[in-house]
């Protein structure tokens, strides 16, 4: 989660030049700062921008920008990218075990969202379903399986 004023402190700067940083970093390509999706639920939803290193999946993906998003509740769940094309809605989660399994984030975004799937992208060899509409999707599979 991004908070330009904690980001600030541990730096010794200033939180604008934090917000600065980051918007160039982001042009340039090298961040990518996802913003909060929010609807009317039930939940309090977090707000708070979230920044990511890496977008190969989004890239491989051929999202646009403007479509990805991170989702997360103050009760805990949340989900890495959510992909809101019209009507579809793609999560992923991010795992560094070689064997993932289904969470309850991974439910509560399920219910909550209505997600059409959600890939969790490990770090194992295969690729194989996980539950209805989930599915573990191996790192070194991504060109093929996503």
């Amino acid at each position: 989660m991004l908070n330009p004023s904690e980001l600030g402190r541990a730096l010794g700067t200033s939180h604008t030049s934090i917000r600065r940083y980051l918007e160039f970093l982001a042009n340039a390509f090298v961040i990518r700062v996802l913003q909060p999706w929010s609807a009317n639920l039930a939940k309090r939803q977090i707000k708070h921008p979230k920044v990511f290193l890496l977008d190969q999946v989004i890239r491989l993906r051929g999202t646009r920008r403007d479509h990805c998003f991170f989702w997360g509740t103050h009760g805990g769940a949340e989900l890495d990218l959510l992909v809101v094309e019209g009507n579809r809605r793609i999560g992923s989660e991010f795992k560094r075990t070689v064997a993932p399994s289904v969470t309850p984030s991974m439910k509560a975004a399920i219910a909550d969202l209505g997600l059409n799937r959600l890939d969790v992208i490990h770090g194992g060899p295969d690729t194989f379903p996980l539950a209805k509409g989930i599915r573990a999707v191996s790192a070194d599979r991504l060109v093929a399986d996503l």
